[in-house]
Parts: C-alpha cells; sequence; structure tokens
C-alpha cells in the first residue's frame, strides 16, 4: 500500500505508517535538521527508511506529478504552532499554517483515504470556524479557493455547496481528540487525527476504541499491588495513598472493575527504568542517553512524576523545549529527560536516532506523534482498505 508522508517532522506518524504496513512513495520536510535525522538512520539502514525518498525542502513546491502510480493514503501532521497552545495562537493568520498543503495533496493525489493530526488547540473555541473550514475543504477538496475570495467567503461557498442537493461529498470525513495514554503511550498527549476515506469507496470505519485507562493504573498501584510488584518496589518504599486516593480507592472496590479488559497506562517508570541514571554516568554507550544540566522547577513547569505517565513533550514559543520536559523525583528534585528517555516515552524505537544537540533533537521530539499511536490509527485504516479490497 503506497503512502506520501508530508509534514514529516522527526518521524513518527511516518514511523507508525510504516509500521501498519504502507510503504511511502515520498516523505516530504522542509526542516534541515529533522532530514539529517531521516538520513542519519537511513545510513544505519534501520527497518525500511533506507528505502523512504526522502524530499527536503517547501512542500509548497511540491509536483505530485511524480509519483506516478496509485497512492492509497496521503499522511502528515501540517505545522501545528499556529494552534498550539504553547504558541501565540495566529491559526490560519499564521504563514506556517500548512492546511492547504495538505487539502492540495488530497485533492491532486485522489488517495482512497487521508490521515492528518494535529494539535489539541485545533479545537479551541478561537479557532473552530477555521477547523469547520477545514473539515469542510476535505470534504470537497476539488471545490477550490477563487484568487480573489478570502478564506472566510471560500467557507461560505463551501457551506453552501454541503447543504444544497446537488451536494456530493468527495471524501467522508471525522475526526477526534485522542489521548496517547489511552493506546499504550507512556505520556498524557492529547492529539487531534482528522481521517477520511474517499466516498465512492463506501468504507465503513471508526477510530480503534481505546485499550488502557487510568482507572486499571490506579487499580493496579493501590488496590491490586501489581505495578509495584512488577518493578520490585518493596512495601516500605511505595508510596502511600493521600486522602484523595483513598476515597477513590473506596469507591472503585465498590464495582466491578475492568469488565472491558483495559491495561493499566503505561508510566515514566515503565518506559525508562531499565536504562541507567544519565546523571552518574561518566560516559553511555547508549545513543542519545547524555545528561543535560540545568533543570529547575517553577510555577506551572513541574516535570513528570515516575508513577505516572509523562507529562505533554513540549517545543517552547521560541524554539526551546519546554519547562516540563522533566523527571520530578520523590525528593521533589528535578533533571531533564534525556533524548532517549523522550524517544521511549514518544515510543520511537531504541535503534533510531536523533541528530543535533539536546535542544535541537527535543524539539523534534515535542513536535512529533508518538510511534504507538499514529500505528493505531494507521493500521485500523489499512484493515478498513485492505477489507474493501478484499471485497471488490
Amino acid at each position: 500500500m503506497r503512502s506520501v508522508e508530508l509534514f514529516a517532522g522527526a518521524g513518527g506518524l511516518a514511523i507508525g505508517m510504516a509500521n501498519a504496513g504502507f510503504h511511502h512513495a515520498a516523505v516530504i520536510e522542509w526542516d534541515h535538521d529533522a532530514c539529517e535525522t531521516f538520513r542519519e538512520n537511513q545510513r544505519h539502514h534501520l527497518r525500511s527508511l533506507e528505502e523512504w525518498p526522502l524530499y527536503e525542502g517547501d512542500v509548497r513546491l511540491f509536483d505530485y506529478q511524480k509519483l506516478r502510480d496509485d497512492v492509497m493514503v496521503v499522511s502528515g501532521g501540517p505545522p501545528c504552532q499556529p494552534f498550539s497552545l504553547g504558541g501565540k495562537h495566529r491559526g490560519y493568520m499564521d504563514e506556517r499554517d500548512m492546511f492547504p498543503e495538505a487539502v492540495r495533496a488530497v485533492r491532486e493525489l485522489r488517495p482512497k483515504a487521508f490521515i492528518f493530526e494535529n494539535v489539541k488547540g485545533l479545537m479551541r473555541e478561537t479557532f473552530a470556524s477555521y477547523f469547520e473550514y477545514v473539515n469542510l475543504q476535505l470534504t470537497y477538496p476539488g471545490l477550490t479557493r477563487r484568487k480573489s475570495e478570502s478564506w472566510r467567503e471560500h467557507r461560505s461557498r463551501l457551506e453552501r455547496h454541503h447543504t444544497s442537493r446537488r451536494a456530493k461529498s468527495e471524501y467522508n470525513v471525522v475526526f477526534r481528540l485522542l489521548n496517547a495514554a489511552n493506546y499504550g503511550v507512556p505520556q498524557r498527549r492529547e492529539r487531534v487525527f482528522l481521517v477520511g476515506f474517499r466516498s465512492d469507496l463506501d468504507v465503513k470505519w471508526n477510530f480503534p476504541e481505546e485499550t488502557y485507562s487510568d482507572d486499571a493504573l490506579f487499580h493496579s498501584k493501590w488496590i491490586s499491588g501489581d505495578y509495584w510488584d512488577r518493578h520490585g518496589v518493596v512495601n516500605k518504599k511505595r508510596p502511600r495513598p493521600d486522602d484523595h486516593q483513598w476515597a477513590r480507592i473506596e469507591r472503585l472496590r465498590r464495582v466491578i472493575l475492568f469488565q472491558d479488559k483495559k491495561l493499566p497506562w503505561l508510566t515514566v517508570r515503565d518506559a525508562i527504568t531499565d536504562l541507567p541514571d544519565p546523571e552518574k554516568l561518566r560516559k553511555t554507550e547508549i545513543e542519545n542517553h547524555t545528561f543535560n544540566p540545568g533543570a529547575r522547577s517553577y510555577p506551572g513547569h513541574t516535570g513528570s512524576p515516575l508513577d505516572e505517565p509523562a507529562k505533554t513533550l513540549k517545543v517552547g514559543d521560541h524554539g526551546v523545549p519546554g519547562g516540563e520536559n522533566m523527571l520530578a523525583r520523590a525528593d521533589d528534585s528535578v533533571r531533564y529527560f534525556t533524548v532517549r528517555e523522550a524517544a521511549r516515552l514518544q515510543t520511537f524505537p531504541d535503534d533510531y536516532t536523533f541528530r543535533g544537540p539536546w535542544t535541537e533533537a527535543m524539539r523534534q521530539l515535542g513536535n512529533a506523534v508518538p510511534v504507538r499511536l499514529a500505528e493505531t490509527v494507521a493500521r485500523s485504516v489499512a484493515n478498513a482498505l485492505l477489507g474493501m479490497k478484499g471485497q471488490g
């Protein structure tokens, strides 16, 4: 199944797509450091990356006529800074808004499906009208914006078309805000996914069900104790529930739990416990696992506790990783996550390396889609397309 990856960044969505069985006909990214990360892994002959045609440059200049064969899926994460809660919130006024290019790729390639993702901020009330506009454009990519039209005028024309009797959608589009922790990622990270299938295919699809839960983690820590047993934490070293947790324990004990058989959320400890403490290492042979000094806690940036999913890895407004990209120890001290630890929290494979200094590598990771979440969504789309193909 051939695919095209737009705005590839560090490769989280691209790797997830490949793991789900897609073969990239083109991987497009303008950021040089992110492209160097791809090339570094291609030089190491990592998985199927060496076969990916990488195009470093502005997606607005890419000629899709180069891709002669049928492309089944277009995927990508249009740059999210215009809508990010950590950015300036300029949205469609921001020149970094690349949703028009995502629509162009769909219009020119006519894939059977597309998968686009973005930050939670895209669903803020401030951007509600533009989010509606994005959905309408993806539903009718052939109804293009005229040179003289503002985006609001184009949206109105799309609305009139959508409500008319002659309207026939080109793509059936659905969206949902997904929390990566609910899909086996050791991080609380919410991303908006927009998935569309070409309407002439009559594909019936829904977002994959959540398989991990906060309640299951709470039960394994405070009721069954399985979590501490698994990590070899003896009773005297286990934390004690506070008043709020005791109330929740009593509530959960009164109900029949886990009829849906969900697994416990994964935690920072689950993700990095087998890695040596980088602060105690003089040198390390583990790629990207080098201690970075200078971490400090301040209001709003307190780090991630060891026994909870990590807080969302972030990129600051000026490209500097946010202050929450830290481990919060039990003694209230903090240290920065190493690049390898952050990659674990984003479920990148251990043999995937990142180029550049700590700040640059963390910027790439802060912008990335967790590989496991990407693979889960991509695999469900692949199964729907393969099922359709089998019926035909």
